[in-house]
């Protein structure tokens, strides 16, 4: 516990702080599997450069098996006229086919190697997505981390005071527990006035404040808003009223009432005040 039941506090003031020992470790394991995603992303960017300058090999071994493939057709072609008009041997045709059968099985087992490396390099893209999606998981859940871990440290988000505090120094605290209950120094009066009064009012009609607490002093505000609606418009089980009714009920409606000035004074909800408005 950083503050005592009904001590006055600042903006940012530390209001109370939760044990972070498992926010710590949690984000800790967080940014180690945001790293692991990181090295599998740089790893994949790796093994897609590295595959590339393998299809580009491949493609320029095409382009020498073409070049071989024209030659031995060319080969294959003189020496079979060679041997047709009698002055070539029919060795020489032989070897000049068996070479163009070597050629065209070159060429074609280069393009089979130039489709296998496409082909692993889109394999390898789409690990890539993967690994970016896994690296996105890793960064949404970091952030979900380093946001339960900076709620550990409970500050006042104006000035006010702390009260009514059930927190305790080593005391077990679940989600939705309520630890304290927080007055802010800007308060305000919540008037209930009848609908048959409304008629007149507006925001920005000055308003006299008489507190029970301070029964010597009157205090100066002004309407800031009315409730468009009742007050039991509102509440857990509103009221039903059906016509036919034989006795009307006059509802109440909430209309807010600020001070101009602070008062100093200790002011909190649940306080008795008496205000009047000044509609004419």
């Amino acid at each position: 516990m950083a503050v005592t039941d009904n001590q006055s506090v600042k903006a940012g003031d530390v209001l109370l702080r939760i044990d972070d020992r498992d926010y710590q470790a949690s984000l800790k394991q967080v940014q180690a599997q945001v790293a692991q995603a990181d090295a599998e992303t740089a790893d994949i960017a790796a093994q897609i450069e590295a595959q590339q300058a393998k299809v580009d090999q491949a493609q320029k071994q095409v382009s020498q098996g073409r070049a071989a493939l024209d030659f031995a057709k060319a080969e294959n072609q003189r020496n079979s006229e060679l041997l047709a008009k009698g002055t070539g041997t029919l060795q020489q045709a032989q070897q000049a086919a068996s070479t163009l059968r070597q050629a065209q099985a070159t060429l074609d087992s280069s393009q089979a190697n130039v489709v296998a490396a496409q082909r692993q390099v889109a394999v390898l893209e789409a690990q890539r997505k993967s690994v970016a999606a896994k690296l996105d998981q890793a960064h949404a859940s970091e952030e979900q981390a380093r946001t339960a871990l900076s709620r550990t440290s409970i500050t006042a988000p104006v000035a006010g005071r702390a009260t009514n505090i059930s927190a305790a120094v080593g005391a077990y605290a679940q989600p939705g527990q309520v630890l304290m209950m927080f007055v802010p120094e800007d308060v305000w009066v919540k008037a209930n006035f009848k609908e048959t009064q409304l008629d007149l009012m507006r925001p920005g009609q000055p308003v006299e404040i008489d507190i029970d607490a301070y029964p010597e002093q009157t205090f100066r505000g002004h309407v800031d808003s009315i409730q468009a609606g009742s007050g039991t418009a509102f509440s857990l089980l509103p009221a039903e009223n059906a016509t036919g009714n034989f006795v009307k009920v006059v509802q109440r409606v909430p209309v807010k009432i600020v001070f101009d000035k602070k008062t100093g004074l200790l002011l909190g909800p649940g306080m008795s005040v008496v205000p009047t408005v000044k509609v004419r």
